[in-house]
């Protein structure tokens, strides 16, 4: 711990004296403000008003009286001047005490200044010192480097050495792989020829079948149809046969058949062209019912389809009437009596999903 250093004498003095100073000078400043501030008083009026009675007794009293007022006078001017003295002597003392403290003061800056001197050496030879060891250590990382930069090169040269053998092996290995792609591509080129081969021969017989198999289906219908229209020839004649040989009311019974024969299997027809262009809406459900009003013209042309009675399902309304107008023209029915086609001029017919399912 540091020992605390005790004022010397000069320095305990110092600071009163300084204080002692202010003091006289700022009494001596507030006497030369009151002088100076002191209003100047008139003249005085010399006023001659005495009475001489008993001059003597009066004569002895004002000497008495003016004797004591010298000595007071006197012994104030004793007073004044000790006073002056002491503070002419405080005032030495003080200059003195002044004139030591500024001696210690000087001593003490030399003996700052010298050890400020000997710091300043001191930081000086620190400073070379330093700037020997940077310049020793400046040397050291520059031979430090260059033996850094040397390994670096050599490393470098490794790795390029390295690299060009690894590219080296590389290209042959890629060489290799090359060569065996180009034999795995000719293999599965071939094998893709041949299967392409085999899939164009396995269509071609498939289409080949395909006209076997629609050729058949076409003489099928065909044969069909030509039995259907025989049968119905043979039919239409057997009623005519059986009207012109039979009696009147007998050809009756046998027109109204015939007709009621013809009617249903119109219907038919027409649920089944309506079915065949039917696009089943997400809502149809079964149980659903809506009668379509259809108009028709002799030769079989649908004019007008409109909803009769709604199912209570747009969608599904929508597309019957959508399927039944896509039959365009019955032709089944050219050739009609117009006694049997009166009933297909204006008439009302029902569809449900299972009548027009797919």
């Amino acid at each position: 711990m540091q020992q605390q250093r005790e004022p010397s004498a000069s320095e305990s003095y110092f600071w009163p004296s300084v204080l002692a100073i202010v003091l006289h000078v700022l009494v001596f400043g507030m006497l030369f403000v009151s002088f100076a501030f002191t209003p100047e008083l008139p003249p005085a009026k010399p006023i001659v008003q005495a009475t001489l009675y008993q001059l003597k007794s009066k004569s002895q009293a004002t000497t008495q009286t003016n004797q004591k007022i010298a000595g007071e006078a006197k012994k104030s001017a004793a007073r004044q001047t000790e006073v002056e003295q002491m503070e002419q002597k405080k005032i030495e003392q003080e200059a003195v005490k002044a004139a030591e403290q500024k001696k210690e003061d000087a001593a003490q800056k030399a003996e700052e200044a010298k050890k400020a001197d000997e710091a300043k050496k001191a930081d000086e030879a620190k400073k070379a010192d330093e700037a020997k060891k940077a310049d020793d250590a400046k040397k050291a990382e520059a031979k430090k480097a260059e033996e850094k930069q040397l390994a670096d090169i050599a490393k470098k040269k490794a790795e390029d050495e390295a690299k060009k053998a690894a590219e080296e092996e590389a290209k042959k290995a890629a060489a290799e792989e090359a060569k065996k792609k180009i034999v795995e591509d000719a293999k599965k080129k071939a094998a893709e020829d041949a299967k392409k081969k085999a899939e164009a021969e396995e269509a071609k017989k498939k289409v080949a079948e395909d006209a076997k198999k629609k050729a058949a289906a076409d003489a099928a219908k065909k044969k069909a149809q030509e039995a259907a229209r025989k049968s119905a020839e043979d039919k239409k004649a057997q009623a005519l046969a059986d009207l012109l040989s039979d009696t009147p009311q007998r050809q009756q019974a046998l027109a109204d058949e015939q007709g009621d024969e013809v009617a249903g299997s119109f219907d038919d027809l027409i649920r089944a062209r309506a079915a065949e262009g039917w696009a089943r809406p997400p809502s149809a459900r079964k149980g659903m019912t809506v009668v379509l009003q259809i108009g028709m013209l002799p030769d079989g042309t649908v004019t007008s389809v409109t909803v009769a009675k709604s199912s209570g399902d747009g969608p599904f309304d929508a597309s019957a009437v959508a399927a039944v107008k896509n039959i365009g023209r019955l032709t089944e029915m050219q050739g009609m009596k117009p006694s049997d086609f009166a009933p297909y001029r204006s008439f009302k017919m029902t569809f449900t999903p299972e009548d027009l399912a797919l």
